[in-house]
């Protein structure tokens, strides 16, 4: 299989657009929107390196108040840093905002370091048990306390301090052996090793190393960041069932601690590879909550049309047709075809194939391949754009159930052949755009086996095709079996036309990449007929998924 670092090395793309400036706009209006949707407790943090954090610090001072910073932590990671020219950079920083006055924090500390321990805890009772001595007394702000009794002797705090304890805490901690008194004769306190916390947290975080190579968490992401780090934030600024947004989630690090540490999250991404690899490691940790993986689809196209293709129409229904017209030429740019017009059904031509794009509000449908169909053989040899063979390549945002093997059979009954094309989410992203990083890669069609006895249903996995073309060929040359194209398969055995929901899973993982299974099996509670939904994400992080009927007695 392809390592990650290679397949998915566009998971962290820049979208610094036209530069610094469009990156500071960007920020601003996402440091607002975050601001809004704070909890008044809430706080947040902002990881940055020396390139753009002393610009974002002051849009962060404007949008939250400068009242309301709270910490500039400088996080160490790493040692040594060779730069033949300057000081090697060997920090980043994070910048710590809270909302109000009012925010959630929980001090945190560390264990002694062993040479502190050597040097500090220098006391040892019979029972071995270490202890340093600590003082008594507090500053007074001036004013001296008042006397207290020691072992039956008054004694009066010096000059400008008071004794920290009340009397009846030191008769106590006399009872208890904790008091002893030093050479001066002044009392101190005994500090057990066993009973501290530890060194309290400050703002230069040096005990955290960076995901290395040989590290139990790599997933081959280069920025991905590590669960400690993660887990100091949440634990200072989080309480358990607290809410935790993570609205860039990479590697999925923040809302895998989350998950641990039993905080409610929500997390966010515009790569198909960082949900995807997130939803592995979130299913790698042992109970695991049931959660749900939902694509704003549509909503978030329409918004992406308006905002891209400005219009100009007399009216709503003229504007909406203009921005249909340039958004289809747009992705016919994309896709390296020439546009047409006067069909209804047909936008472009490429390599000898007609073209249809999918509109960004609705799925393509079995009634919408045989509309196309219909009017790609009318328009056989028929006019000179037309292609000299009955193909059509179909793009869509989003493909109903099954549309991918009847779709075939149904436009083949038209003499027409039809290849079905992901319009990918990167169309939506400038910066992918401008770096040619955007794929169609045609749907997979897949193969599953069913057999019933009694209530119980078991699937399982034939074949699964992807054009092989549309796979790096360091990957291509390591494939086998057909199954070695398969990341991740679910079942839904009971799907509702709603949302679906992973009864069953099987994955990959880095550690165990040989592990998949391709083999399901489920006995239902009652008799009766169930859809059955299997999801296949092959290697390249598209999905492919395949409707069963069963009726089971």
């Amino acid at each position: 299989m392809k390592e990650a670092s290679i397949l998915e090395q566009k998971a962290y793309r820049d979208t610094w657009g036209r530069g610094l400036d469009s990156y500071l706009e960007w920020f601003y209006e996402t440091a607002v929107l975050l601001r809004e949707m704070l909890a008044e407790s809430g706080s947040i943090y902002v990881h940055l390196d020396w390139h753009v954090g002393h610009y974002a610090k002051t849009i962060l001072d404007e949008v939250f108040g400068s009242e309301q910073f709270r910490n500039e932590i400088i996080w160490q990671r790493f040692n040594f840093h060779a730069d033949a020219q300057r000081f090697g950079i060997v920090h980043e920083t994070i910048y710590f905002y809270s909302k109000t006055e009012n925010y959630v924090f929980n001090k945190q500390t560390i264990s002694f370091k062993d040479a502190y321990i050597k040097s500090h805890f220098t006391g040892r009772d019979p029972d071995d048990r270490i202890y340093r001595l600590d003082n008594v007394t507090a500053p007074a702000h001036g004013k001296s306390g008042k006397p207290l009794k020691f072992a039956g002797k008054l004694l009066s705090p010096p000059p400008g301090s008071m004794w920290r304890f009340k009397q009846e805490n030191i008769d106590r901690m006399l009872e208890e052996g904790r008091i002893v008194f030093t050479k001066t004769g002044m009392p101190a306190v005994k500090r057990y090793l066993d009973e501290l916390e530890g060194s309290t947290v400050h703002t230069l975080w040096t005990d955290i190393k960076p995901v290395n190579s040989q590290s139990f968490e790599r997933l081959n992401y280069n920025t991905q960041k590590p669960e400690a780090l993660l887990e100091r934030i949440l634990r200072a600024s989080s309480n358990q069932k607290d809410l935790v947004l993570d609205c860039f989630i990479g590697s999925g690090t923040t809302v895998a601690v989350a998950e641990k540490l039993n905080r409610r999250w929500i997390a966010c991404d515009l790569g198909r590879f960082a949900i995807h690899t997130t939803r592995k490691r979130l299913l790698g940790i042992p109970n695991v909550k049931p959660f749900v993986v939902q694509n704003l689809g549509k909503y978030e196209r329409q918004t992406w049309q308006v905002a891209e293709f400005p219009a100009n129409g007399k009216d709503r229904i003229e504007e909406q047709r203009e921005r249909d017209s340039a958004y289809r030429k747009f992705i016919l740019d994309l896709y390296h075809a020439t546009p047409i017009t006067g069909k209804t059904w047909l936008h472009g031509t490429k390599a000898g194939r007609m073209v249809h794009v999918g509109a960004v509000d609705a799925p393509v449908t079995l009634a919408d391949v045989k509309a196309i169909a219909a009017e790609v053989w009318k328009a056989v040899g028929t006019g000179k754009d037309s292609p000299s063979k009955a193909a059509v390549d179909i793009l869509g945002w989003e493909f109903a159930f099954e549309v991918n093997e009847p779709g075939k059979q149904l436009a083949a009954e038209s003499r027409v052949a039809v290849a079905f094309k992901k319009i990918p989410r990167e169309v939506l992203e400038k910066k992918a755009v401008e770096q040619g990083d955007v794929q169609f890669f045609e749907l997979g069609a897949l193969t599953v086996d069913v057999k019933r006895s009694g209530r119980t249903v078991k699937l399982k996995l034939k074949d699964f095709v992807i054009p092989l073309d549309d796979v790096p060929e360091e990957a291509r040359k390591a494939i086998k079996h057909w199954s070695q194209m398969i990341d991740y398969w679910a079942v839904d055995w009971d799907y509702k036309e709603d949302t679906f929901h992973n009864q069953w899973q099987s994955y990959r993982t880095r550690k165990e990449p040989n592990r998949l299974e391709l083999e399901a099996s489920y006995t239902y509670p009652e008799p009766g007929k169930y859809m059955v939904v299997v999801k296949v994400i092959d290697l390249l992080g598209n999905d492919t998924t395949k409707t069963l009927e069963v009726a089971v007695r």
